[in-house]
């Protein structure tokens, strides 16, 4: 499955919001340096997806707010 994701980064609490469609948008403690932030969506979606943190790949959107996801369940 593949979703489209934006990232807020440094925010207080880390949380996920489901926007229109298969969209989400999500607010990470984690800063966007050393790959920080990214290492903390594919934690949160693991868990939200209830899925390894091996079966969540960021796919496009490395060190861009808008990322694409694939999971794989």
């Amino acid at each position: 499955m593949k979703i489209g994701v934006k990232v807020i980064p440094g925010a207080k609490v880390d949380q996920i919001q489901t926007s229109i469609g298969n969209d989400l948008k999500i607010w990470v403690k984690g800063q966007p340096q050393e790959g920080q932030a990214n290492r903390c969506v594919i934690q949160l979606l693991a868990k939200h997806f209830k899925v390894t943190k091996n079966q969540v790949k960021i796919i496009a959107g490395l060190k861009s707010r808008n990322k694409i996801i694939e999971i794989k369940i």
